[in-house]
């Protein structure tokens, strides 16, 4: 059991267990009495101005007064649209699957490449926000956020994991696809270092330097990561799902769609609300360096498909994706303040504004959270 007079360490955070669940400018030991003036600073009641998102020196254990109340929006519309893997019955996707005749061989391949990708996909989206980015987030509104958000990332695995054991697939085989499947495994060492920086005990912001890598990590998994590395595999599986097959699997991807749809925007928001506090971050060389990061991105996510449906099929092909990918790579740049990539880019696919309506995404809760509330009440017509 933790003693408030231990001296050890809490691995992470690099302050005494004391002085963990205070600020750090709360942190000082022994006190002389500029330190002690300092402590008592720490210790006057929270104003609302003095909030930061990093960097911030108020009580991150005092949830109000608020000043992010979007984030606090945020939290609560993803609580009230709670759901489980096991509300979704999957009996008719087991039956088509068994079928010989039931899919074709390349609608066989996209169901297991997208397994492959996103069955570690939502393991290493909820380790970056775990051992990364909540701790150095300081506004306890958006920390509330992220513990919601880690939750419904151990949802999604939970998800793709349910489907997986429904259809008989070797977990072996699935699990180990980012290792094996260089299509994959290119988008997800395309994460690891910014996984890296965030993650590293000994990583602190309140620099120049620190603050930008910490800025670009949360551009990468906001923009790139759950704003496009998801967009292939989501349009392929709803794509299935308007046809009537694997309805369950598309029912379950749909549910997860709303969720990184709001873990999109909640990141954005977030990112915008840094450049605001800390205008001296967004120079011309690192806005350069976002865009080539997310023409990266595009360049990724464009392999994958290619990889993922080598022939046409479901009314897709590979190529209809890459004029997709620009789409959505010119929205990210546009949330984020950039100009877009590619001029002139449009959505090829206009079924998609239904289930993904990326012109609408602010309002997407405000709009259709009843109809999330519970499983099970999703039409496929």
């Amino acid at each position: 059991m933790l003693s408030f007079e231990d001296t050890t360490s809490v691995a992470g955070l690099g302050l005494g267990p004391a002085a963990a669940f205070l600020p750090q400018a709360a942190a000082l030991s022994p006190l002389t009495d500029a330190k002690s003036q300092t402590l008592s600073e720490s210790f006057r009641r929270i104003k609302v101005e003095d909030k930061r998102i990093i960097n911030g020196k108020t009580d991150v254990n005092q949830l109000v007064p608020f000043k992010y109340k979007w984030a606090w929006e945020k939290y609560l519309s993803s609580c009230a649209n709670h759901w489980m893997p096991q509300e979704i019955n999957m009996s008719r996707d087991i039956a088509l699957w068994k079928d010989p005749n039931g899919l074709t061989d390349d609608e066989r391949r996209i169901i297991r490449r997208n397994l492959g990708f996103f069955v570690t996909a939502d393991s290493l989206a909820a380790n970056n926000i775990v051992l990364g980015t909540y701790r150095h987030i300081s506004a306890p509104e958006c920390r509330q956020y992220l513990l919601r958000q880690a939750f419904e990332e151990a949802i999604h695995t939970h998800a793709y994991q349910y489907i997986v054991e429904s259809l008989g697939l070797d977990e072996g085989e699935v699990f180990n696809a980012y290792h094996e499947i260089s299509s994959i495994r290119e988008k997800d060492e395309f994460l690891i270092p910014f996984i890296d920086t965030l993650t590293n005990p000994s990583f602190r912001t309140g620099t120049l330097e620190a603050d930008q890598k910490l800025l670009k990590s949360l551009i990468v998994f906001a923009c790139i990561m759950e704003g496009m590395f998801f967009y292939v595999g989501f349009a392929q599986i709803l794509a299935l799902g308007r046809q009537n097959k694997m309805t369950g699997a598309a029912e379950q991807y749909q549910y997860i769609l709303r969720d990184e749809s709001m873990h999109c925007n909640f990141g954005i928001d977030v990112i915008n609300q840094i450049k605001l506090e800390n205008p001296h971050l967004w120079t011309t060389e690192f806005k350069d360096e976002i865009r080539s990061l997310i023409q990266r991105g595009v360049e990724l996510e464009y392999r994958y498909a290619e990889d993922t449906m080598p022939r046409g099929v479901l009314g897709l092909n590979a190529p209809m994706f890459k004029e997709y990918l620009r789409y959505v790579a010119n929205r990210r740049c546009q949330q984020i303040g950039l100009d877009s990539l590619f001029p002139g880019a449009s959505n090829p696919f206009p079924w998609m504004s239904e289930m993904i309506d990326l012109k609408k995404e602010k309002n997407f809760f405000e709009t259709r959270v009843t109809e999330y509330q519970t499983g099970g009440a999703l039409s496929w017509d």
